[in-house]
């Protein structure tokens, strides 16, 4: 892997930097968890859209840039290092949309990319059940399939929670057994519901600081048209799979995200030097280490990939370092802050906070989405080290 950027590549860099500099907004966005918030973010993707850096990797034909992965790293250096607002389409534009690439129809690909790359419909992960967290496989909600003088439809009966953005969403994309008599992982079907369709009940989810980020959706003989299905019937279970290998690799979390907190991690120690514990420093320093050497695997995977390998079971690896390493970062922040880390940016003795507790909260969270930790191992163990079940 030769580390040294081209011509082209620095090009770039200073295209990237300086499009970001002119039209990142001066002010924090409101949280995207509000109504308020969810449309300030809309609009802001919708100005990187225009600009042309809505998804450079993606092609041109669907919204993005044609760019490759070296240079979407590149572009999610300089994005963090403006301090530029989280995706609130994320679902869509890093999970859903290579999928939709992968197994697509062309005319799936015509009908949905374009306007999830410009955010004018907005994605909401629609897994989980009340029996059904981490145990995908265990999944209830049904599809079945009719046709009538209403054409060829899915009736959709069931119910979906912990919906990633589906309190203001526009669309879903779930998993629902279309095989009445199939069990565990076959007879599933990955499955585009519009939420405003009518039998679709959405109710939000409050996060611990009041913020709708989740929703539950219930499903009350919903009729979806058949053409939303993603990949072939009762074959779900392959296209889900290659959607969580997004989720738990490259895509959704790029190490600029973990490099730009442990910037701020080590900015916040030196602000707070005088008052931190021994030891502190050095745990500061072998966060920021990791994050580092977390950037290098990825440009190393990225290179390989160039090169026409594939990312395979290794990503269960990706997604429990950076989901540790982003919680160790926000809970040694909150150590460095002492007393004051609990405080609410709000809060008149909150100054220097920052939204360290805000982040703790989601990091908390990490662990747990895209597949438990303890999933995860499991995957390392009987794929990558041969051990048995």
């Amino acid at each position: 892997m030769d580390l040294r950027y081209t011509a082209e590549q620095d090009a770039f860099r200073a295209e990237a930097r300086a499009w970001l500099e002119a039209n990142v907004p001066k002010e924090p966005l409101p949280s995207f968890d509000t109504k308020e918030g969810f449309e300030a973010h809309r609009a802001f993707e919708k100005e990187l859209h225009a600009g042309g850096w809505a998804m450079v990797p993606w092609p041109v034909a669907y919204g993005g840039r044609g760019a490759n992965l070296l240079e979407w790293l590149i572009f999610e250096e300089e994005y963090y290092r403006a301090g530029a607002p989280g995706r609130v389409n994320q679902n869509g534009i890093f999970l859903l949309g290579p999928t939709i690439m992968e197994f697509g129809t062309d005319e799936q690909k015509a009908r949905f990319l374009p306007k999830m790359a410009a955010s004018e419909e907005v994605w909401a992960q629609g897994w989980s059940e009340p029996n059904a967290g981490s145990d995908m496989a265990n999944i209830q909600a049904t599809a079945v399939r009719v046709r009538d003088g209403d054409g060829d439809h899915y009736v959709i009966n069931g119910q979906k929670t912990w919906a990633s953005r589906g309190a203001y969403a526009h669309w879903l994309f779930g998993m629902f057994r279309t095989d009445p008599e199939s069990e565990r992982h076959r007879g599933l079907s990955f499955i585009l519901v519009p939420l405003d369709a009518p039998g679709i009940t959405v109710r939000p989810i409050e996060k611990l600081n009041g913020k709708a980020a989740f929703a539950e959706v219930f499903f009350d003989d919903a009729r979806v048209p058949a053409e939303h299905l993603l990949g072939c019937e009762g074959k779900g279970w392959n296209v889900a799979m290659a959607t969580a290998g997004f989720e738990r690799g490259l895509m959704l979390r790029s190490p600029a995200r973990f490099q730009r907190t442990a910037a701020r991690l080590v900015e916040l120690y030196r602000r707070n030097e005088a008052e931190c514990a021994p030891g502190l420093r050095e745990r500061v320093a072998d966060c920021w280490m990791r994050a580092e050497a977390y950037t290098l695997e990825t440009y190393r995977t990225v290179s390989r990939l160039l090169a026409g390998g594939k990312i395979g079971a290794e990503a269960s690896l990706n997604k429990i370092f950076w989901s540790e390493l982003d919680m160790e970062m926000h809970e040694l922040a909150l150590e460095i802050l002492g007393v004051r880390g609990e405080l609410l940016p709000r809060a008149p003795s909150a100054t220097g906070v920052e939204d360290w507790l805000d982040g703790y909260i989601f990091a908390l969270s990490g662990p747990i989405y895209a597949g438990t930790n303890e999933i995860q191992r499991n995957v390392i163990a009987e794929r990558l080290l041969g051990m048995p079940r």
